[in-house]
């Protein structure tokens, strides 16, 4: 998928400078400024293919503006794998790593804007911007965790547990991404999915009701 090349304005460098400062504190507006030497940055459509099922993965993205949706195809089905909204890293890590043709696609369901690393200037990137190894360390590990949290949740919470809890921690997802794609990603059947989403609404108006009395 091609897509236009385009700068950062000072609203994404904000965002950008905060995200890497969620890891390291000290991270400056010159250290970002440094690092974007090896960085471009890149704009698609909705509903773009940036990684195809087959294609070598060249890119780490980190979502600047927009939303990217990342599933794999087994058989006749679509299995979610990450929702990445602005701040995610997203990018199919086996293939980036292995440089071997990629098993997940990634695909655009917003217009977006995403800040991308090319592995072939991951090293250039590593060797001359010191703060970019331990970085990676703190970024990494951060996925790691909240990867276990997942599946921990996944292994030792009810259906209803899941959705309830994903909807508390991720309510704008509701109107930003398709109900199969939410269903999907939770592993949760479309009507199961359908009937959960109406009892919340249910709920709801119920103690908007209570509150109002």
């Amino acid at each position: 998928m091609k897509n236009n090349s385009t700068q950062l304005n000072a609203e994404n460098m904000q965002a950008a400078l905060r995200y890497f400062q969620g890891f390291m504190p000290e991270f400056s507006a010159a250290n970002l400024q440094a690092l974007l030497q090896y960085c471009q940055v890149r704009k698609f459509p909705r509903k773009a293919k940036i990684v195809e099922e087959g294609e070598v993965d060249d890119y780490l993205n980190m979502v600047l503006s927009g939303l990217v949706r990342k599933y794999v195809r087994t058989g006749s089905k679509e299995q979610t794998l990450q929702l990445a909204t602005e701040g995610h890293v997203v990018h199919s890590e086996l293939s980036f790593l292995t440089r071997k043709p990629s098993q997940a696609v990634l695909e655009t369901l917003e217009p977006t804007l995403l800040l991308s690393l090319r592995f072939d200037k991951m090293e250039e990137a590593l060797e001359h911007f010191p703060q970019g190894e331990r970085m990676g360390r703190l970024m990494l590990t951060a996925m790691y965790i909240k990867k276990d949290e997942r599946r921990y949740a996944r292994a030792s919470k009810t259906v209803r547990e899941l959705f309830l809890d994903y909807v508390a921690h991720h309510p704008h997802m509701l109107q930003r991404v398709p109900q199969k794609y939410l269903a999907s990603y939770l592993n949760i059947k479309p009507e199961t999915f359908s009937r959960l989403k109406h009892l919340g609404r249910k709920s709801q108006k119920i103690n908007g009701s209570s509150k109002r009395t």
